[in-house]
């Protein structure tokens, strides 16, 4: 059974946040793959920018930094080089710098050191499970979706367990901050630049700057030298250390990204199950613990596209980029690419190989959490199918108003218990 079949007229505009509310316009994205796979798109709000959206070039272009550089911001909107500076992360960095970086917290995320988290994270989904399920009807986005990366995150980066929701409300209105349901200062309806030095143009990024000055400062007088925040303070193999305004952009960003995408990677499951059954006993059986987790993020590609800049003109499917132009990566159009993936719109949880692009293979941005959201996913779908016969929709699901993080921001279920 296909699970959600695209109603968008194959023209749908792609700068608009208001074209997402139904789901990635993917008849849009099947026609430029055909028919125009390196797009111009003109933007009112700003310069226009090329649209990658086949598998292929995505992943060719993404293993060349030096071409296509990720120093000058990654979502489609302007910002001037004070604004870049400001704001970055080592998201926005290119090799070797983004490497300086890098190299500091990657232990922390090794797949051994993840593995390591098994038994906290099912302890967790025991939890979480039980409170959720025993509701009958709920929000599996609300109840389930969203307090399993938020609590594991907690552990992992050192937070107390009281502040996380605040945290992760200041998380949603920072990288969802084009959706009313998440910040009163929607992107794309400003009339201030109030807040253009801080991440994603946002208030939240404020409260979070004040909030990991606070922490540190804390966690120095308590001698408490645990999680990642410690290890990215710590001198690089050159004697340098992060800047104050760089290591507050990484806690924003760690905050915010570390809930989003598995949370929608996890309702996106919740999704499928709720509309092919066959999913359910299928999990049960055991069969598809090591594939699952992949198809599953595959089916949400909770970051729609990452934006790079030109450093120099090349040629592509015969049009001419020129240097300083922008090129957006597509990441929800190569997920459905039909040339590399059979049947792209049907969750297949033993699908193998499952090529997709979600955590931006191929490049030196490799995601930095591709252990911990594998294994969240993993694992909170084994619990989950132990204690369900049957899952179904219960109301409108309703996704977020954003072209950047593609997700259901509320996904009303009914369950049935063994």
């Amino acid at each position: 059974m296909t699970i959600w079949v695209p109603n968008d007229d194959g023209y749908a505009d792609l700068t608009s946040h208001d074209t997402f509310v139904q789901g990635a316009p993917h008849n849009t994205f099947a026609r430029l793959r055909r028919e125009d796979p390196m797009h111009w798109t003109d933007y009112a709000q700003g310069q226009g920018f090329w649209s990658v959206t086949r598998h292929a070039d995505i992943l060719r272009l993404n293993g060349q930094p030096d071409l296509l550089s990720s120093a000058r911001g990654i979502r489609m909107e302007d910002q001037s080089y004070e604004e870049y500076l400001a704001r970055r992360t080592f998201q926005e960095t290119d090799p070797p710098e983004h490497m300086l970086t890098r190299v500091k917290v990657a232990k922390a995320f090794s797949r051994p050191v993840i593995a390591g988290f098994e038994q906290a994270i099912r302890d967790l989904c025991t939890a979480i499970l039980d409170a959720a399920l025993e509701k009958g009807t709920f929000d599996a986005t609300r109840e389930i979706a969203r307090e399993l990366p938020m609590r594991m995150l907690g552990r992992i980066v050192g937070l107390p367990d009281e502040d996380l929701p605040w945290l992760v409300e200041k998380g949603d209105a920072l990288i969802a901050n084009t959706d009313p349901d998440f910040t009163s200062h929607v992107l794309d309806k400003l009339t201030t630049d109030e807040f253009r030095m801080m991440p994603f143009n946002s208030p939240a990024g404020a409260e979070l700057y004040a909030y990991a000055r606070d922490l540190m400062a804390r966690k120095e007088a308590a001698g408490d030298t645990s999680g990642v925040l410690h290890m990215i303070l710590q001198p690089g193999h050159d004697g340098s250390v992060m800047p104050e305004h760089e290591f507050r952009n990484f806690f924003c960003l760690i905050v915010a990204a570390g809930n989003d995408t598995t949370r929608y990677s996890i309702a996106a499951g919740i999704q499928a199950l709720a509309h092919q059954p066959e999913l359910l006993p299928l999990i049960r059986s055991g069969a598809v613990d090591e594939t699952m987790a992949d198809e599953i993020i595959r089916w949400a590609s909770p970051t729609a596209y990452f934006r790079r800049t030109a450093t120099r003109d090349f040629e592509m499917h015969g049009r001419q980029v020129r240097a300083g132009d922008k090129v957006l990566y597509w990441f929800a159009s190569a997920n459905r690419d039909e040339t590399v993936f059979d049947q792209p719109f049907r969750v297949d949880l033993a699908r193998s190989p499952n090529k997709h692009l979600a955590f931006g293979q191929g490049g030196p941005h490799l995601c930095l959490g591709m252990w911990l959201a594998r294994l969240e996913v993993r694992v909170l779908f084994q619990e989950l199918a132990r204690r369900i016969k049957s899952v179904e929709p219960a109301g409108e699901q309703k996704f977020l108003r954003s072209n950047f993080v593609a997700g259901l921001k509320s996904l009303p279920v009914r369950v049935t218990l063994h």
